[in-house]
């Protein structure tokens, strides 16, 4: 039985209905007992002006119609249900329960892969890049080259508040052996300008704990030079193949040409 099954409750409803749109690929059944528990949602009733309303949406056991999804009321509704349900997954997916399904799902590449070529495709984790509501869209976090992302439309399109700024972090210090340890060359890394952060508190590598300013100093100047040598060789690639096209076009014109005046 894998983690995801044995953890995550199912409850069908407006729940699994939410979590199964297209855009929500990337959220979680939250169980339905952590939804109804006070200590967990107490904080948020005076966020929302219908919260209770909304609340009974997200337990119930029905899921809307095409009539619902026309109604503008119900509409109204259902914007609020989605943004307490994101902040409760965002609570839900940093409790041990949660982290062992977002562990499992992390493993299974469900959120993507980093685009940099670098990285060799490596699993990306959500992230979003404040913990309040309507700040910024969901990103996608590489902990190889330490930088984010914005995934693909049809794979996320929701508020970054639902899984929050620190989940990447918390999800890599609990389970260390998901960390890749990756480098481009022997003592070396890419850097990169994000700066993660676990609740508020920046994240350092313990080598950067462990070196002197002096000797990070040298280190960051190395990987620009790096980053830029790796830049240069990409940049040159390109500019071959464009000449490369260039070439082929020139000659297919020039057959062209033969070919009429033989006509």
């Amino acid at each position: 039985m894998s983690e995801e099954s044995q953890y995550s409750e199912h409850p069908g409803g407006w729940i699994e209905w939410f979590c199964q749109l297209p855009q929500n690929q990337y959220l979680t059944e939250v169980d339905s007992e952590f939804i109804q528990d006070p200590n967990n949602y107490g904080h948020l009733i005076k966020q929302f002006n219908l919260f209770q309303q909304a609340l009974q949406m997200i337990i119930s056991s029905e899921q809307p119609d095409t009539l619902d999804l026309e109604n503008e009321k119900f509409l109204e509704l259902y914007t609020e249900a989605s943004d307490i349900y994101g902040l409760l997954h965002q609570a839900f997916i940093q409790t041990p329960k949660g982290l062992a399904i977002m562990r499992e799902r992390f493993l299974n590449g469900r959120f993507g892969h980093c685009p940099r070529v670098l990285c060799e495709k490596q699993n990306t984790i959500p992230i979003g890049l404040s913990e309040s509501l309507k700040t910024s869209r969901i990103k996608v976090y590489c902990p190889r080259c330490k930088e984010a992302y914005a995934p693909r439309k049809s794979q996320a399109d929701f508020d970054g508040a639902y899984f929050g700024r620190s989940f990447p972090m918390l999800l890599l210090l609990t389970y260390p052996d998901i960390h890749p340890k990756f480098t481009i060359q022997l003592g070396t890394e890419l850097f990169t300008p994000f700066q993660p952060t676990l609740y508020g508190f920046k994240v350092r590598d313990e080598r950067q704990i462990q070196q002197s300013s002096p000797q990070l100093q040298q280190q960051q100047q190395q990987q620009q030079i790096i980053t830029e040598q790796t830049n240069g060789i990409i940049e040159k690639e390109n500019h071959n193949q464009q000449e490369k096209q260039n070439a082929e076009q020139e000659s297919k014109q020039s057959k062209k040409k033969k070919k009429n005046k033989n006509k």
